[in-house]
């Protein structure tokens, strides 16, 4: 039996439900490596995650396959890939790049009906100061922007 990302999906959804808790990702890596990425709007403590991996790994038999798991938070660098990801970084910089390449650097400052607005930083000329609204359609990458001040 291989373990699949659907298998371990739904066992992430399962122990999460009503918890407040979102998946943002699954991946099965070569050999069996799994990364469970979850969040939630209230942030994520290191109890749920190992609430996870205990569940995960009471419903995998490493018996008749071994892996090794990992569940955590997505890190700061990692695109987001979940919907209420932006949610929780309204008032954060995010560096978005459209599914046309632009890419536009700026406040989140809201995110509802599927689409977010910007408030951009204004450091290119051409940027307008105007907040500009995208459909979540649109967005080929969106990632937090770090900065040290």
């Amino acid at each position: 039996m291989m373990i699949t990302e659907a298998v371990v999906r739904a066992l992430v959804e399962e122990k999460i439900e009503g918890s407040g808790l979102f998946l943002v990702s699954v991946k099965v890596l070569p050999s069996n490596r799994i990364r469970v990425f979850v969040d939630a709007l209230a942030g994520l403590d290191v109890k749920d995650c190992v609430d996870i991996s205990r569940h995960i790994e009471g419903n995998l038999d490493r018996e008749k396959e071994d892996y090794e798991l990992e569940v955590s938070s997505p890190g700061l660098s990692e695109p987001f890939q979940h919907p209420l990801q932006y949610q929780k970084n309204v008032g954060r910089t995010l560096k978005v790049i459209s599914n046309d390449g632009q890419e536009l650097k700026g406040k989140l400052v809201k995110f509802e009906n599927e689409s977010i607005t910007i408030q951009p930083d204004g450091k290119k000329k051409k940027e307008s100061a105007e907040p500009v609204i995208i459909p979540l359609t649109e967005i080929k990458e969106a990632k937090t922007v770090i900065s040290f001040k």
